[in-house]
């Protein structure tokens, strides 16, 4: 009896001892071998490659580490992903606004992030004309992350995790402003999104086809939309004035503010419509929190004729509501959930 008290003593024992044990540390997953650049059948030639920033696993692994790295900011609170989350498409969820250091609140809508390197411009304004050097525009933002790049570099040089992140895709540790580009460029580069629904049904792939309202919404959409929203990237990337009326408060001039010809006042970039579903809120100020609020804007009479479109009549563009419904539901099929569920680009701090 004494001996089966003892048997029964020590199982207990083990249990205990076997579900108080500590949890593995959890590793981050590394990006699979397909790092690689590519153009997606249909789509142009890019307009920026990577024959002189060779990609490589070890730099898109450092490139993803930074875009979710906070000493990137002045008080080491925010990130890129911060305001560019995977699952609205890199867009900033809810945010009219973009909210920086101490919760300061910028002055622009941030932008979706995909498909960048056939980007000739970058920001709203296209305050930048090179994808590498992008990422110095919101480091440098006093209401964004508010931090100097030198002191970015200092911050990363002191950091054991970094150095060996640096030797590991560069043969050295020495972190330079240079390589910190660079490999950002490649994290953010080889963001692609071309696995939509309407994508597959252009390649003829998986045996689907559009909704009979999806296909109403996109013979819709190319009688309507598609001269600024281009197909295939949904987008002509050039500055328009659609006919927003200036919100007081902000007083954005848009393109003019890089650029002071009077020709320049209310142009912003044409966005891609590309995971629009997704991207929510809308306009370069977050002013409309829905598509058929956007649709409401362009049928409506256009409040803004400075510098309006030639394509955007001032009365409006002439849609009932069922076939704005139409519109709405083709744009759902844009949607990419390949690239916002692609772990590859997701902050390897929660994997």
């Amino acid at each position: 009896m004494l001996v089966k008290i003892r048997e029964i003593a020590i199982i207990i024992c083990v249990i205990f001892l076997i579900s108080c044990k500590v949890d593995p540390k959890i590793l981050p997953i590394s990006p699979s071998n397909e790092i690689k650049e590519i153009t997606p059948v249909g789509f142009p030639n890019a307009n920026y490659t990577f024959s002189l920033n060779l990609i490589s696993e070890n730099k898109f692994i450092l490139g993803r580490a930074l875009f979710y790295e906070t000493l990137l900011s002045k008080n080491n609170t925010i990130s890129c992903g911060s305001c560019h989350q995977q699952y609205t498409g890199f867009a900033n969820a809810d945010h009219d606004l973009s909210h920086g250091v101490n919760n300061l609140r910028g002055q622009r809508n941030a932008s979706a992030l995909f498909n960048l390197v056939w980007h000739p411009y970058f920001m709203h304004d296209g305050g930048i004309n090179h994808i590498e050097v992008q990422p110095l525009a919101p480091i440098a933002n006093v209401i964004e992350m508010g931090e100097d790049i030198n002191h970015v570099i200092e911050k990363l040089q002191a950091s054991d995790k970094y150095k060996t992140l640096f030797k590991n895709a560069f043969g050295t540790d020495e972190v330079t402003s240079d390589r910190l580009l660079k490999a950002i460029t490649q994290f953010q580069g080889l963001i692609y999104s071309y696995n939509s629904k309407y994508d597959y049904i252009k390649r003829k792939e998986k045996n689907i086809s559009f909704t009979t309202q999806e296909a109403r919404g996109y013979n819709l959409f190319l009688a309507n939309c598609n001269a600024c929203h281009t197909e295939p990237l949904f987008t002509d990337f050039k500055f328009r004035n659609n006919g927003l009326l200036m919100d007081p408060f902000l007083k954005d001039s848009g393109r003019y503010q890089i650029e002071k010809s009077p020709e320049n006042i209310f142009k912003f970039k044409t966005p891609s419509l590309r995971n629009v579903a997704l991207t929510f809120p809308y306009m370069h100020d977050g002013r409309f929190k829905s598509l058929e609020q956007c649709l409401n804007h362009y049928t409506n009479q256009i409040g803004n004729l400075v510098n309006l479109d030639p394509l955007i009549p001032q009365a409006g563009i002439l849609l009932s509501d069922s076939q704005k419904s139409d519109i709405i539901s083709f744009l759902g099929t844009l949607t990419d959930t390949v690239f916002t569920k692609d772990i590859r680009f997701a902050d390897p701090n929660f994997q």
